[in-house]
Formats: structure tokens, C-alpha cells, sequence
């Protein structure tokens, strides 16, 4: 206990250290390996929950120290056309998980998509990273080591059975319900078994919500892809299910009940939960999940909430919206048009005042490293698919079309642009059910950042809102 406080922390100089190693040399070497032992500890521990629990009294006291010294600071300001416009650009909410760059595109805890690949331990030498890492780089801000990695693999797999009854709400739904409508109750029938619900209702003090928060977040993430898989072979393969396999990692287990057994499709799978699982707090989806999760609701009718969210035209269904469109492509031009037939396609389909799906974004102003790392693992897996030539083209043409418009702040492609031709190449093409994949994905970061919410004791959110005549006479002061 002494030696740890006699270790010389960063801010105390080196003055201090220097001293200390002079006068009294042993004292210094054994406050040396005390220090190393518990840096080591925190990086070779293996369980994700002891990790997290180790690095919230510090956030915790950052945060006072925010709202203490900068409490009053202003931050923003916000426009008239801020409040009709989507609240977009006001700096509203705390969001730890990840931050969407404008030039760099999404840092999952201030690591690019580049660098999450490079870093990422992987199933095969060379491959995709596996989502596992990614929950673990989320909840901690840590990279993990493979022995991490592999250990909350195999804390899912323990997770991931569904109780009975979770069939039993689809099975009585009709076949033919929307698959995002079918996985939203699913989510919602897993609720009977929320820790957090049960905690709260017994009394537990705030200063521990975030344990059954966390016990209730990794057990839905464990079983969102035997959710998703049930709904794919009921609604498109007759309700002939396929068994978990007991050696695979979380989304190849995913792409394995689903039917599609590739080394390929296992790989895209990982690259797609891993790409998809954060994209910072406002977009639809991670803000209902946040604003649900304030009012102390569980994490399974807060994540619920963000799925109807999802499941909405504007957001989650954007790369549906992508792939119809390409294929109205295909049937008004062929397989493979030329440039410049491609190019007036492009100009009719905003002159009939419609949009081209899969191009622009609110805030970034580059093309979406998202997509460009979807584009690379076409180029190394499929180069000679004929959609993936499609989208390449339209990649060639499309920004060039949308920049000579004049109203159009980014016309690169971002993540839709690109997902729904991986898909379809490995046999997924039911278009309707892209969005399920999506959800399971984005429960790894909203579902992190959701913890967080309760180890930092987050209040309830609620923004003022106004009506028109208050905007007139705000206007006229």
C-alpha cells in the first residue's frame, strides 16, 4: 500500500523520481515492480467486468472534475435552423464509445478503422478483426491481447442460449413479418430476465447500477446472433434451424446459423459487426438507446427502442435502399453500363427530384472509411463480382454528379454504399433482413456506451423544446 504511493506519478516531475532513486534505491526498485505488477495485472486480466470495474473511479472522478471546474463553460451555439434542422451540430450529449471525425471518419475510442484492423486480434492470420475485440476496445479503451479476446468469446458462447419462450413470441407472429419488427420483440421477450430490472426493484444503490447494467448488456449482445439467425430460417428457410457451432467466435457463429459456412462469409461477417457497432451518440439508434437508457429502463427495452429507430427508412434500412436501387440500375441499363450511360441515370434520378442512396453523410466530408475498408476486402476477396463492378463505377461517377449540383456537402459513398453488394455475394440476399445484421452489430457500442451511462451516474435526459411562435419572438428580441 505504501509503495504505491511513493511510486512517482507523471504529473509530480522528474524531480521527484530522481530524488527518490538517489536516497533510497531500494525503496525506488520495489515501488518499480510494484507499479510494472499492476500494469501488468490490468493487462493481462482476461475479465472483461474486473477491467471495466478498475477504470471507473477514475472516470469518475474526471467527470467531477469536468462539471466542477468547467460547468458553466459554453460549449456551442444554437441556431434556428439547429432547432428545426435535426438538432444537428448542437453539442448535446456525452459520449464515450466513439467520435465521427469529419475528415477521418468514426474512431472507435480515438482508434481509426485502420488502425482497429492493424491492431484487432483476428480469427485467421491476416484477417478480419473479431467483434469480441471490438466490445472489449469499447467498454475499456483498451486494445485487447488474443487471450482477452478469446476469453470474452467464450463468455458469450456461455451466454447465448435463448430461453423458450423467445420462440415461442415469433412463433406467434406470421411468418411474413418484417424481420426488424419480428427482432425488436425478441429483444423485448428476452426482458423477463433483466438482472438491472430486478436490482432496481430490490433497492440496489445508483452507485452499482452499472453491475447488473453490464450482466444484462453481455447477456442480450451473447444472444442477439441465435435471435437473428432464428428470424432468418423461420422467415426465409422454413423455420429449419441450425445449431450453434461450439468453437466459433460471435459472428462467425452468426453467419454459421444463418447457413453460410464460408471462410469468406465467416470473415465478412466479422468485418460488417465489427464496422457497424458504434457510429458516436446522435444518430438514431444510439441516441433512443441513451435517452431510453436515462430514465433507468433495462438494457432490453432501451436497445429495443433504438431498433424501431433503425428499422426507420432515413437510417437503418439506408443500405437496403442501396441495393434496390442498384438493381433498378441493372434492369434499365444491364449488369455493366457504360460510364456515360451510368452517369445520365445518375442525372435523372435527381432530376425526378429522388436521391442517390448510399452517397453523402451529416457529417462527414470524405469518402467513408467504413466503405473504403468494405472495398478492400472486395478487391482481396471478389474483384470479378459483377455488383462489386457496379459499385466501383457508380463510385467513379456519382461524386462527380453530385458536385457539379452545387448542393451537396459530401458526395462520397459512406457504409450503405458498399454492404449490401458483400452480402449478396455470399448468398445473403434478402434485402429486407440487412438491417437485423446492422442491429446485431450496433448493440456493441450502444449497449458499452450504456454502461458507462450508469457507472457515471448520467441523469435523465431532457432538452427544452419550443414552438414556432417562441422561435418568432426569440427572433425578434
Amino acid at each position: 500500500m505504501m509503495l504505491s504511493l511513493l511510486v512517482p506519478k507523471a504529473r509530480a516531475g522528474a524531480g521527484l523520481a530522481s530524488r527518490l532513486a538517489r536516497t533510497a534505491p531500494a525503496l525506488w526498485q520495489a515501488a518499480q515492480w510494484s507499479q510494472l505488477a499492476q500494469q501488468q495485472k490490468r493487462t493481462l486480466s482476461t475479465d472483461l467486468r474486473s477491467v471495466v470495474a478498475e477504470k471507473i473511479p477514475a472516470q469518475q472522478e474526471r467527470l467531477k472534475e469536468i462539471k466542477k471546474t468547467h460547468g458553466n463553460k459554453v460549449i456551442g451555439d444554437v441556431t434556428v435552423n439547429m432547432c428545426i434542422g435535426g438538432m444537428r451540430g448542437i453539442n448535446g450529449m456525452l459520449w464515450e464509445t466513439s467520435l465521427l471525425d469529419p475528415e477521418d471518419g468514426i474512431r472507435f475510442r480515438g482508434y481509426t478503422i485502420p488502425e482497429c484492423q492493424a491492431a484487432l486480434p483476428s480469427a485467421i492470420p491476416g484477417g478480419e478483426p473479431l467483434p469480441e475485440g471490438m466490445l472489449w476496445l469499447l467498454m475499456t479503451g483498451e486494445m485487447p491481447t488474443q487471450e482477452q479476446v478469446a476469453q470474452v468469446s467464450l463468455d458469450l458462447r456461455k451466454r447465448s442460449a435463448l430461453p423458450p419462450h423467445v420462440a415461442q413470441v415469433l412463433a406467434a407472429m406470421p411468418a411474413d413479418t418484417h424481420p426488424m419488427t419480428q427482432f425488436t420483440q425478441a429483444v423485448l421477450a428476452l426482458q423477463t430476465n433483466s438482472e438491472f430490472a430486478a436490482a432496481y426493484k430490490s433497492g440496489i444503490h445508483k452507485s452499482e447500477y452499472w453491475k447488473p447494467y453490464f450482466e444484462d448488456s453481455m447477456d442480450l449482445i451473447a444472444k442477439l446472433p441465435a435471435i437473428a439467425s432464428l428470424i432468418y430460417r423461420r422467415t426465409y428457410h422454413g423455420g429449419n434451424l441450425i445449431e450453434a457451432h461450439p468453437e466459433l467466435d460471435w459472428a462467425a457463429n452468426l453467419s454459421h446459423m444463418m447457413g453460410f459456412d464460408s471462410e469468406g462469409a465467416l470473415e465478412l461477417m466479422r468485418l460488417y459487426q465489427t464496422i457497424h457497432s458504434d457510429h458516436e451518440g446522435g444518430n438514431v439508434s444510439a441516441h433512443t438507446t441513451h435517452l431510453v437508457g436515462s430514465a433507468l429502463s433495462d438494457p432490453y427495452l432501451s436497445f429495443a427502442a433504438g431498433m424501431t429507430g433503425l428499422a426507420g427508412p432515413l437510417h437503418g434500412l439506408a443500405n437496403q435502399e442501396v441495393l434496390l436501387w442498384i438493381n433498378n440500375v441493372k434492369n434499365e441499363l444491364g449488369a455493366d453500363p457504360t460510364k456515360e450511360d451510368l452517369t445520365d441515370f445518375v442525372w435523372d434520378t435527381l432530376k425526378n427530384g429522388k436521391v442517390v442512396p448510399g452517397y453523402g453523410h451529416a457529417v462527414l466530408r470524405l469518402t467513408d472509411p467504413r466503405y473504403t475498408c468494405q472495398r478492400e476486402f472486395a478487391l482481396k476477396h471478389l474483384p470479378d463480382d459483377e455488383t462489386f463492378k457496379l459499385v466501383s463505377l457508380l463510385y467513379e461517377v456519382v461524386p462527380e454528379v453530385l458536385k457539379q449540383t452545387g448542393k451537396v456537402k459530401n458526395p462520397w459513398p459512406n457504409v450503405d454504399a458498399h454492404s449490401g453488394a458483400l452480402l449478396q455475394h455470399y448468398g445473403i440476399k434478402e434485402a429486407n433482413f440487412y438491417t437485423v445484421l446492422f442491429g446485431v452489430s450496433r448493440c456493441l457500442g450502444v449497449l458499452s456506451q450504456g454502461v458507462w451511462d450508469r457507472a457515471l451516474g448520467l441523469p435523465i435526459e431532457r432538452p427544452k423544446s419550443v414552438t414556432m411562435g417562441v422561435l418568432e419572438d426569440l427572433c425578434k428580441q
